[in-house]
């Protein structure tokens, strides 16, 4: 045991990568439907650094991690969290969370008499699962204190969230219906007079919202939709939408379904799938491109990840998003010039557009604002997260694209989090030891108070106060609490996209409030 922990110690980056493989490992283990994924790394790393206290590695490397974790948050979710700022439903999630948030906050405070401030924040960063709250505690107070609480907390700010969203969906019974990823289509044989001899563009205003029609048969050929097309008696269209529910409705409206009349001939036009790779496409809407083939190529479906989108007009390509156009076969070629059709695409990263934007937002955490009372606060590591809020909405300034492909977003993060677990828990591991064993049972029950006072808030004001569904709310709560873990569980309860809608425009929200408020409670309490 001695020659291990000699290695480690004197070998800081081979104890942090087996810190990282065994907490892996470790949060892979599933106990009815729980487990604490990438958060054992934190626990891993404790129990390391307790055993070997010199084998952390540089501060430096948790910081870079926790900036890497913020930028790819940020730039995934800007566009959602602004909305979430200006809608109405946005405004009633954001003060239901805010809510939950201030009330763990202040009990928190009131923990301060039974523990060290830096126990205190550390519950309060745990309850939330926030590591940027975390880190700007420990900052903050200048010591590893906040570290000790996070890790008593942390599973428990998993947990119970998990618990509460299982009984409340359990007692509650809600209805809640799964909607498809994936676009469903049906060729639709025109046989209400009403509609014929009208022009298609005409036609399609009269269609429920989330339907399209993108291409035709007419006059026995198949062309890509247009809005000047007059119908005729025996023309064929393709209709795309979310469900088979709300195209049959518009087959009861238009005539009856007709399958094959379109897909079976493919002289005219046929089906061609493309990656967006290609700077040129990458942060333009759809309607701002001029595909190769004029009116005759058309944009009908847009596939992000696993999820497929209509191909609306403001719709912004991302790097890796794939293309479903309709055009004549001559044209495959072209197009596929024009988009690129790179599929290292979706693992590629803009080192350029990275650079700068984490750059402009550790200027911004370096901003100091002098409140009364208070002396000077910076937003600290927070400003990586500002920044990238904005540069997720704007997504493309001039020739720089801030987007980043999902796949390459998530390993960017997941990378990021877990050096910023391994290191932390590694520094905090000695003091991690010696305050549990002393504290025994007391840092366990203030850990669930405080989870409680952010949860259970939340839950009752969505359910009760605003009657909202419980897939919005569920949404919601995982946002207010912040660890993927609670989303993904939200959604195997309620497989609807609210879950993470609700987590996209909460999450950056509460991450900076929870930041702000372990920058604030010391300099006007200490």
């Amino acid at each position: 045991m001695e020659f291990i922990k000699n290695l480690l110690e004197q070998q800081p980056l081979v104890a942090l990568f087996l810190v990282i493989a065994i907490g892996y490992l470790a949060g892979e283990i599933n106990i009815k439907g729980f487990s604490l994924g990438a958060g054992a790394v934190l626990f891993v790393a404790l129990a390391v650094g307790w055993f070997a206290p010199q084998s952390a590695p540089s501060p430096m490397v948790g910081t870079l991690g926790l900036a890497m974790f913020l930028y790819a948050i940020g730039i995934q979710y800007g566009k959602q969290f602004f909305i979430g700022l200006s809608s109405m439903k946005g405004l009633k999630a954001n003060v239901m969370a805010l809510t939950g948030v201030a009330l763990a906050g202040a009990v928190s405070v009131l923990f301060i008499g039974l523990v060290t401030p830096g126990h205190a924040l550390g519950l309060f960063a745990g309850a939330g699962t926030s590591t940027a709250t975390l880190q700007a505690a420990m900052t903050t107070l200048g010591n590893n204190d906040a570290a000790v609480g996070y890790s008593v907390a942390y599973p428990f700010g998993v947990a119970v969230p998990i618990l509460i969203l299982y009984l409340t969906f359990l007692i509650m019974k809600p209805k809640v219906e799964q909607k498809s990823a994936n676009l469903e289509l049906l060729e639709i044989a025109l046989r209400n007079p009403q509609h014929i001899g009208r022009k298609l563009g005409e036609v399609m205003t009269t269609l429920p919202a989330g339907i399209q029609i993108v291409a035709l048969r007419h006059q026995h050929h198949n062309l890509p939709a247009s809005p000047d097309i007059i119908l005729g008696a025996d023309d064929v269209v393709l209709a795309i939408g979310p469900d088979q529910e709300t195209l049959d409705r518009v087959r009861i409206d238009l005539g009856e379904a007709a399958p094959g009349r379109i897909s079976a001939d493919r002289s005219d036009i046929d089906y061609i799938r493309l990656f967006a790779s290609k700077p040129a496409v990458i942060g333009h809407r759809l309607g701002e491109l001029a595909l190769p083939g004029g009116p005759g190529s058309l944009v009908v479906h847009v596939r992000r990840g696993d999820a497929d989108m209509l191909p609306a007009r403001d719709l912004v390509l991302e790097p890796g998003d794939r293309v479903g156009v309709f055009a004549h076969r001559d044209q495959f070629a072209a197009l596929r010039k024009y988009f690129g059709d790179s599929i290292k695409a979706t693992a590629e990263l803009s080192y350029i557009s990275i650079g700068l934007g984490m750059a402009l937002g550790l200027i911004i955490g370096l901003v100091s604002v002098t409140m009364p009372g208070l002396g000077k606060v910076s937003f600290g590591l927070a400003g990586v997260l500002i920044a990238a809020l904005v540069l997720g909405k704007l997504r493309r300034t001039g020739r720089v694209n801030w987007t980043i492909p999902l796949p390459a977003n998530l390993v960017m993060r997941n990378l990021g989090l877990t050096l910023f677990l391994a290191q932390v828990g590694m520094s905090a591991g000695p003091k991690f030891a010696a305050t549990v064993s002393a504290t025994g049972f007391l840092m366990l029950g203030l850990a669930t108070v405080a989870v409680l006072a952010l949860v259970l808030p939340v839950l009752l004001m969505g359910l009760f106060m605003f009657k909202m569904p419980y897939d919005e709310v569920a949404g919601i709560v995982a946002g207010a609490t912040g660890n993927p873990a609670i989303v993904a569980y939200a959604n195997k309860l309620a497989p609807t996209d609210q879950p993470d809608v609700g987590y996209a425009m909460i999450f950056p929200g509460m991450t900076i409030v929870k930041i702000l408020f372990v920058n604030l409670i010391p300099a006007l309490l200490l």
